[in-house]
């Protein structure tokens, strides 16, 4: 179910590999691995068919049930070849099941596949992805199966098995009558609601009787009148094998879902049946039933997870107690001591042939279990094998066979032992049980003790695990808990060759087909070990390199030097020498294999591979894929010194080259290059240096005399150049440094190292400050460039530019006077102005700094502009008069000085423009480029105030208020005048009313500008109100202040209604410029903090439309529930609660959204239930919204009007229309599969059909 959600990954399946690159591409798709350790097989889930696999397994273990299949022939059945042929009568559903039940035997491979299965059965892939119940699966399996085999002598095979009948009788308590009825049953179905156990149950169906009596009488046949009767059912007949299905899923009929019962029912491992049959006078054994499958499901109602516990009774798998339980009873209490004590000359950690073998030589038996070797290898190297040798030689189990010389499995493969200590034994097939030792090495009667004990295995899936009989009662309760359980007689048992003989009565043609099947995976596994195995080496022959400076390099410059090799690593070193010997037939001397790696010095040697008898795998080729064959002595003449104390380091050598100094424009730095002789002063060369040499022999080595100096490039804090400044600096390598080797330095590959002699200070290039050098050189001295736009210009083409030379410290108003020079502009104000990525200007820079402290980079280009630069007190500001940018009525840039107060400003800015007057008034614009907050505080300066250079600033029409006041809009709703309903609802009910038809918008549209306000930040709600009834718009209107009520807009839209009359208008948040909405009343209000208030629409009946709507002020400090808010409207109405239906508007989507109660969730701090409250998610139930309302009593009708229908039609065209542009590419969403009842599609076979 529900895909590969709950799909697992096998035991021991394994990834694609690749270390270093050196592996080779697989040949193809991994082969299905071999069985487990329990020798037992699998059934892979083809996304939705583990319900499927469950009960196929159940059938598989069913032993007489597979008999019966396999006893049928193809003379009944057919050939699946023929099945395409025209008017061939063949049943292909019981032949392919015979397949997969051979192969579930007999095939050595984790998991088996049913797609064969499911093809016949004529599912689709929707249907194999789809969920479904496995009950339901139990009944059409078997009866396509009764279907399929008409005709042959298997048509009775679900009959005699499964068969059984109940006799459902009626006695009537006067004349004694009794009324029977026989039922056929294949399954039980017993009741889990209200149960605590299968026993309590079937007492409940077959003992207690129900009476009809009072009301609800019997009418009996012979007396012909209805008397009082008592109803009984018992089992007359019971089948070989009992399926009992469990009613775990019930239907809440309150709140009308289905859910899961996952309280404790228990059930027996054997149960007598003799309390619930007809005939009792039979022996015990006659009704005893021992449990031996029991199919698990997990998960809830709406989707899960199926598996099975099944009992072995034929012992055809392996069973093995859990990890916990095994380490408990044999590992010895010194066990991890004397691990931990194993001599460490004869432990290679990097090696797991000798850590494996080492753990196994400890043992007093010379042998151990396979998973406690596994925990033992974990105990000493720290962590697992599947972290430490997994990604190199693939699974425990697989390594330990791929060494058979050293290591023999023995108690199929469930237990390890060396070859020299333990007994000859052939190790069993992957089907067959032990020999003469069980799991844990018990004797063979102790085994048969075993045998007679539990044997449960978890089936699940492909995975197959051993479990103890104990586990079963775990799924007694709980989501994950038993949901079908299959019991068998007692009386049945099988003979003694079936036992741990999984080739019992299977067919000789299927026999076959497994044999072939294996052998053809066995093919698959050899092949694909062999391609998985084969590593790409790279050979380098001695005789094709040169050792220089401790680095080889290769005599001919070749961009991949060396020889690809393909070659097995499980191969040994001497077999490897062997290969190359016979390739270089004119080898003289001693060979010597070693491993290389080239790095950017050169190639560089390592560990040399001495042990003839170690595999190539072992000696760590998958990290080090290159290989030096050589003599072992020497290359060329010159001795190789190994190992990685040695490692070549490649520096970058710099060096003075005072002649190319005049040339300012000469070519960059090659960083690259192994010799750049550029003309910008420094000369760099790439060497390469042993990194055990020091820096005396380097020195020796680039021949430079003992006087001369040598620096090491000085970095920032972050890794990286020393950043600005137009010179580099470098640090001179102490006396001490020069015996100290290039790894003792961290010298590493990449570094510079600039070499000077003494005569190099004499010509001013180079100063020097204590140990640091600073070298000014022209490849530091570069250039900025200026471009000049004559006002007017729209082409780029129209830019004249010019390149100015500039260093780190010069000053940019001599950059400014070159460019102005050079360009040969007239006299004026100019400033020099950097552009970002997009190309907008920035700020004018100061002229007073430098470019490095200006935060200029060379080489960039800048814009010379007219206009005069801000000195370094002054800030750069654009001011726009009316609007913000580019809709302004005018704009100007204006230098401010930062202490100038926001007055003073405000009156520079004025004079520029040319603009008189006194209202105006200066304000920022916001994170959005859009008019923001006015400057209140005149008297504060532009850097108390965070004005930034380069900001905006717009001129507005309009005087502040006063500091510490408000100046406020006030709008007037002139809508009809409401009176707000408590509790106590008086009006006349709004079904009375004629104008039902009519709708009111819930935010009312008629709104009229009144006038201003200046009013204190302290001033109270009522002192609004109060000031608000003097505005002349308001002169005629006599009411008092308590009479208005004050809402607080956002657009042209109501937001909140301002409560408490006495609350200051700081503390209600108002702000200057907001919108105030008043709106008169006919009585007082003084609305509490959780009274809402809201616009109820009682809806007409059978109409889709609704009365006007009715203010009520809801209190929802007492219930804030739908309950609560239900009870009010129906108290308000006086109408029952239970009869009325509410929703909440949503005037935005034009729909409806019904107000009902939701699941609750627990607060993990105060574990407790939270309350359903309207205020908060997910309805946020606010002043003014619209609760329309239906009486169930009466009307039937849903909430949408046909306004809102008409109007999402209107957004829906829009919304066509606008996406109509990119149809072309979109997809439109499938719509929702409905759900289809599961079904068998079964050819039509007659009785006398073969």
């Amino acid at each position: 179910m529900f895909g590969n959600l709950f799909e697992e990954d096998g035991d021991e399946a394994e990834g694609a590999f690749s270390s270093g690159g050196t592996r080779v591409a697989k040949a193809g798709d991994e082969p299905p691995a071999p069985r487990g350790r329990s020798k037992l097989c699998g059934i892979r889930n083809q996304g939705g068919t583990c319900y499927l696999n469950s009960l196929l397994q159940t059938l598989l273990f069913t032993p007489e049930f597979r008999e019966e299949l396999f006893a049928l022939g193809t003379d009944e059945l057919g050939s699946l070849e023929d099945k395409d042929k025209p008017g061939a009568k063949v049943r292909v559903i019981p032949l392919e099941l015979q397949r997969l039940f051979a192969r579930l035997l007999l095939v050595d491979q984790q998991s088996a596949s049913t797609a064969d299965l499911t093809d016949s059965f004529g599912w689709n892939s929707n249907e194999r992805t789809n969920q479904h119940d496995v009950q339901e699966l139990n009944r059409i399996l078997f009866s396509a199966l009764e279907k399929s085999l008409v005709g042959t002598s298997g048509s009775t095979l679900i009959h005699r098995l499964y068969h059984g009948i109940i006799v459902n009788s009626i006695a009537c308590k006067e004349c004694g009558n009794v009324s029977q009825r026989q039922e056929d049953f294949l399954d039980l179905t017993t009741c889990v609601c209200g149960m605590s156990s299968l026993e309590e149950a079937l007492w409940s169906m077959f003992v207690e009787e129900e009476l009809f009596q009072g009301n609800n009488l019997y009418r009996c046949a012979m007396c012909d009148k209805l008397v009082t009767a008592a109803k009984s059912a018992k089992l007359k007949k019971l089948p070989p094998f009992m399926t009992m299905s469990l009613l775990r899923f019930s239907f809440d009929c309150n709140k009308c879902e289905r859910y899961k019962e996952t309280g404790r029912y228990s059930f027996p491992l054997t149960i007598n049946l003799r309390p619930f049959s007809q005939q009792t006078d039979g022996d015990d054994a006659d009704y005893s039933y021992e449990l031996f499958s029991v199919i698990i499901h997990k998960g809830g109602c709406h989707g899960g997870h199926y598996h099975v516990y099944i009992k072995d009774i034929e012992c055809l798998g392996v069973w093995e107690p859990a990890e916990d339980d095994t380490d408990k009873k044999k590992a010895p209490p010194k066990a991890k001591q004397r691990v931990k004590d194993l001599p460490e000359s004869k432990l290679n950690e990097n090696d797991p042939l000798s850590v494996l073998t080492a753990i196994i030589e400890q043992e007093p038996s010379k042998s151990i279990r396979l998973d406690q070797l596994g925990q033992k290898l974990m105990e000493k190297l720290g962590s697992s094998w599947g972290k430490a040798f997994k990604k190199d030689y693939g699974p425990i189990a697989k390594f330990l066979q791929s060494h058979s010389e050293v290591f023999m499995l023995v108690s199929n493969g469930a237990q390890v032992a060396l070859t020299t200590e333990s007994p000859m034994s052939e190790p069993p097939g992957p089907a067959h049980p032990p020999a003469a030792a069980g799991p844990q090495g018990d004797t063979v009667a102790e085994l048969e003790r075993q045998q007679e004990a539990s044997h449960w295995f978890d089936l699940n899936d492909s995975a197959v695990t051993s479990i103890r009989e104990s586990d079963i009662e775990k799924q007694f309760q709980g989501k994950e808990s038993a949901y079908m359980l299959f019991y068998r007689k007692s009386q049945l048992q099988r003979p003694t060759e079936a036992l741990s003989s999984p080739h019992y009565k299977v067919p000789h043609h299927l026999i076959q087909m497994a044999q072939e099947e294996n052998v053809k995976l066995q093919q698959m596994r050899e092949e694909y070990e062999a391609s998985n195995n084969h590593v790409e080496l790279r050979v380098h022959l001695a005789s094709s390199y040169r050792l220089i400076n401790g680095a080889l390099q290769p005599i001919n410059s070749e961009p991949n030097p060396g020889t690809a090799l393909l070659f097995d690593r499980r191969k040994t070193v001497g077999e490897f020498r062997l290969a190359i010997y016979e390739q270089q037939e004119q080898w003289e001397g001693d060979m010597v294999v070693t491993l290389a790696k080239m790095l950017p010095a050169g190639l560089h040697l390592y560990k040399t591979l001495t042990d003839d008898s170690v595999s190539l795998c072992s000696a760590g080729i998958d990290t080090n894929p290159d290989l030096f064959v050589w003599n072992g002595l020497e290359v060329c003449g010159a001795s190789v010194l190994t190992g990685v104390e040695w490692e070549p380091v490649l520096l970058t050598v710099v060096r003075p080259s005072v002649e190319a100094r005049d040339e300012p424009e000469g070519p960059a730095i090659d960083e690259t290059g192994d010799n750049t002789n550029g003309g910008e002063g420094l000369k760099k060369e790439a060497r390469a240096f042993a990194g055990g040499a020091t820096l005396s022999e380097v020195r020796e080595a680039l021949g430079e005399p003992a006087g001369s100096l040598l620096c090491q490039e000085q970095t920032d804090a972050k890794g990286g150049q020393r950043a600005g400044g137009g010179s580099s600096g470098w640090r001179m390598f102490s006396p001490d440094d020069m015996v100290r080797t290039l790894k003792e330095l961290s010298l590493k590959d990449g570094d510079a190292m600039l070499v000077l002699e003494p005569q190099s200070f004499d010509n001013g290039i180079f100063t020097v400050n204590g140990d640091v050098i600073t070298v000014m050189t022209p490849s530091d001295c570069r250039w900025l460039q200026v471009d000049f736009q004559a006002q007017g210009g729209g082409d780029a083409d129209e830019r004249r530019r010019v390149k100015v030379p500039a260093a780190g410290d010069t000053l940019l108003c001599e950059v400014k006077q070159r460019a102005i020079k050079e360009l040969q502009l007239p006299g004026a104000d100019y400033c020099l102005r950097q552009m970002d990525s997009s190309g907008k200007l920035l700020p004018p820079v100061s002229e007073d700094l430098c470019v490095r402290d200006a935060g200029v980079r060379l080489m960039t280009t800048m814009m010379l502009c007219v206009g005069r630069a801000p000195k370094a007190s002054q800030l750069f500001l654009h001011f726009s008069v009316g609007s913000a940018p580019p809709t302004g009525i005018l704009e100007m840039d204006i230098n401010i000085e930062k202490t100038c107060t926001v007055k003073e400003c405000l009156q520079i800015a004025l004079n520029a423009f040319g603009i008189d007057g006194t209202c105006w008034h200066l304000r920022r614009l916001d994170w959005c480029e859009e008019l923001g907050e006015p400057l209140n505080d005149e008297d504060a300066s532009l850097s108390e105030l965070k004005i930034n250079n380069g900001e905006t600033l717009v001129i507005s029409e309009g005087r502040l208020p006063p500091k510490g006041f408000l100046e406020l809009s006030v709008w007037l709703y002139r809508g009809p005048v409401s009176i707000a309903t408590d509790m106590n609802h008086t009006d006349n009910g709004p079904a009375e009313k004629d104008h039902a038809a009519d709708q009111t918008d819930s935010h009312p549209s008629d709104l009229t500008s009144v006038g201003q306000v200046e009013i204190s930040v302290e001033g109270s709600l009522e002192d609004l109100k109060t000031q608000v009834l003097t505005l002349p718009a308001l002169q005629n209107t006599c009411a008092p202040a308590n009479f208005l009520r004050a809402w607080e807009m956002e657009g042209r839209s109501l937001a909140r209604i301002l409560r408490g009359n006495q609350i200051t208008l700081r503390k209600l948040k108002i702000t200057s410029g907001s919108n105030i909405c008043v709106q008169q009343l006919l009585k007082a209000e003084d609305l509490g903090p959780k009274e809402i208030v809201l616009n109820v629409k009682m809806g007409v009946p059978g109409k889709r439309c609704y009365y006007p709507a009715e203010e009520l002020i809801w209190d929802a400090s007492r219930d804030p529930s739908p309950a609560g808010l239900r009870t009010f409207v129906a108290e308000s109405y006086g109408l029952p609660a239970a009869s009325l239906r509410l929703a909440k508007q949503q005037p935005h989507k034009q729909t409806w959204e019904e107000i009902c109660s939701w699941s609750s969730q627990l607060s993990k701090k105060k574990k407790k239930k939270k309350t359903d409250s309207l205020l908060g998610a997910p309805f946020h139930l606010k002043d003014g919204d619209v609760i329309g309302v239906r009486n169930l009593l009466i009307d039937s009708k849903d909430f949408d009007i046909w306004e809102d229908e008409q109007e999402q039609t209107e957004q829906q065209h829009k919304g066509d229309r606008a996406g109509s542009s990119n149809c072309a590419g979109s997809q439109t969403k499938a719509p929702k599969r409905p759900e289809v009842a599961l079904s068998i599609n079964v050819g039509v076979f007659s009785s006398n059909c073969h």
